[in-house]
């Protein structure tokens, strides 16, 4: 399995997580599943998120009806590009994205349920 996102999008997530370091942030990822693919075309903050230096949250029995969305996103102010017990015990959908500080494209990373990395293709 593959994840493919703009590079301007995935762009805009980083520069969201520059602008609210040191408090983490969260995301939702929508998008389409393919056999070999999932294809990122957008991302929404989701209702009701509450965040921190070590944490962000959002309760979901608040979330609409919303097919589209494949997975979450989030920051990991202190550098670490790799999911925590937490994150993973919280895993929603299909795919979970964490951008790393400095927050550059070359510190993001994907992982499925099970906590495997799945590559990145960015396109320009």
């Amino acid at each position: 399995m593959e994840l493919s996102i703009g590079e301007s999008l995935l762009g805009s997530m980083c520069d969201f997580a520059v602008e609210q370091h040191p408090h983490e942030i969260i995301l939702l990822l929508r998008g389409k599943v393919g056999r070999e693919a999932i294809a990122i075309d957008d991302f929404l903050v989701p209702p009701m998120a509450v965040s921190g230096v070590r944490f962000a949250e959002f309760p979901l029995h608040v979330l609409p009806i919303d097919f589209s969305i494949v997975g979450t996103a989030h920051s990991h102010p202190s550098g670490a590009l790799s999911p925590s017990v937490g994150d993973l015990n919280n895993f929603y959908s299909r795919v979970m994205m964490i951008m790393a500080h400095p927050y550059t494209i070359a510190n993001v990373a994907a992982f499925n349920a099970r906590g495997e990395r799945i590559s990145i293709r960015v396109s320009h």
